[in-house]
């Protein structure tokens, strides 16, 4: 792993991938006032228990800290039982089996003409020619919105989550100075956008995802506006990072193990056993928060109600308790139970989708391409936000 952390200069602060954890796998930060979660079974725990661990972490902020008039109603990430089964099923309709797998046409076509375009430019920077535009361009046609307002969307992404140590969207809320401005602008301006583009499906209804949050109903009323706005911005959001990590991340790894491209090339079965070590060993979201609600026995250690907790699947899907070799890639590790989609009811929707794009995207580079191989000339860039590990630049040679 040494190795590979020095040929793409990874970042300190990506502490998973450079050894053991900062502590056990359960650990009280005093200075920060929180508990950091590594270990896999503590993990699990965690994220199959959401009575005692909440996803509203918003609770625990105080009032006045709160921008007026923010409201995060509809954020199916930061809701607990009953409410979040109730809009989780408003949208799991969106993403059946069946309805993932009649996208594959859709998503060969679009990656042929992304690749195409790239070639006219001349070079290939994987992350800006591929793996950003092909998973937004899906989900923004699945939801309505037009897909050609991929550069707003990068730009919102990006001042959201540019370079703080937090991922989930109320901790955005305790940012200071220039950072805070930036990330407060970005979800102004989506929230704006994404309600104009619901205003306009009330009063004129199409065959899509917004207008299916328009006119869906919970316990026999509509969903607030700020609710339809709010679930739509995670779709987008959440429905467009972790494609663009995965496939970055995997491409890397066939860059820095070429045993695993030549496999994925001999054997174009193996390319999904692939994706799944490399969401493991470059774990996209490697946090999550959650408080508690009542006082927990954890990993043999007590965490008191009303905590923040921080949990990290980077770490836990490198806890040597669970996988044999964890900084070993490989993609023959079977079963590879990470927990880099979460796990419980909380697990992402959007997964099916995420490992569709990106095993079609894989297929049709190594088609098109006799090698995938990073430019030793134009070094790879890591993003800077410290809780998720992903490629900003990949250019390939």
């Amino acid at each position: 792993m040494s190795d590979i952390v020095e040929r793409y200069n990874i970042p300190q602060q990506h502490f998973w991938l450079h050894g053991p954890w900062p502590g056990g796998p359960v650990e009280h930060n005093a200075a920060a006032g929180m508990w950091n979660v590594y270990g896999y079974p503590e993990l699990v725990e965690v994220l199959g228990d959401p009575t005692t661990f909440s996803s509203d972490t918003l609770r625990l902020v105080p009032e006045e800290q709160r921008p007026k008039g923010m409201s995060l109603e509809g954020f199916i990430t930061q809701i607990d039982p009953p409410e979040h089964g109730k809009l989780r099923k408003l949208v799991s309709s969106a993403f059946t089996r069946k309805v993932v797998a009649d996208l594959e046409p859709r998503i060969a076509a679009v990656t042929h003409e992304l690749l195409d375009a790239a070639r006219e430019r001349g070079g290939l920077e994987l992350v800006r020619d591929l793996a950003y535009p092909l998973p937004v361009i899906v989900i923004a046609e699945l939801l309505g919105v037009p897909s050609s307002d991929r550069v707003l969307f990068k730009q919102w992404a990006d001042a959201m989550f540019r370079s703080d140590t937090k991922v989930s969207f109320d901790e955005l809320l305790e940012r200071q100075g220039e950072g805070t401005e930036a990330a407060m602008k970005a979800w102004w301006e989506m929230s704006s956008y994404l309600a104009g583009h619901a205003a306009e499906r009330r009063r004129q209804p199409r065959a899509d995802l917004l207008t299916k949050l328009v006119e869906a109903e919970v316990d026999g009323e509509r969903l607030p506006d700020e609710q339809v706005v709010n679930f739509a911005m995670v779709l987008l959001l959440a429905g467009h990072v972790t494609t663009t990590m995965l496939l970055g991340n995997t491409v890397l790894a066939l860059d820095a193990f070429p045993e695993q491209q030549e496999k994925a090339r001999a054997d174009r079965a193996t390319i999904p056993a692939i994706i799944e070590e490399s969401l493991r060993f470059f774990t996209p979201f490697a946090l999550l928060g959650r408080t508690t609600m009542r006082e927990a026995e954890l990993g043999g250690v007590t965490i008191p109600a009303d905590q923040t907790v921080l949990v990290w699947p980077g770490a836990a899907n490198r806890d040597p308790r669970q996988f044999t070799d964890p900084g070993v890639f490989d993609s023959g590790r079977d079963p590879n139970p990470h927990l880099a989609f979460g796990r419980g009811i909380h697990f992402c929707l959007g997964a099916p989708l995420a490992r569709l794009e990106g095993r079609i995207a894989l297929n049709v580079l190594l088609d098109r391409f006799s090698t995938l191989r990073t430019d030793p000339a134009d070094p790879v860039e890591f993003m800077p936000v410290p809780t998720m590990t992903g490629v900003r630049r990949l250019p390939l040679v």
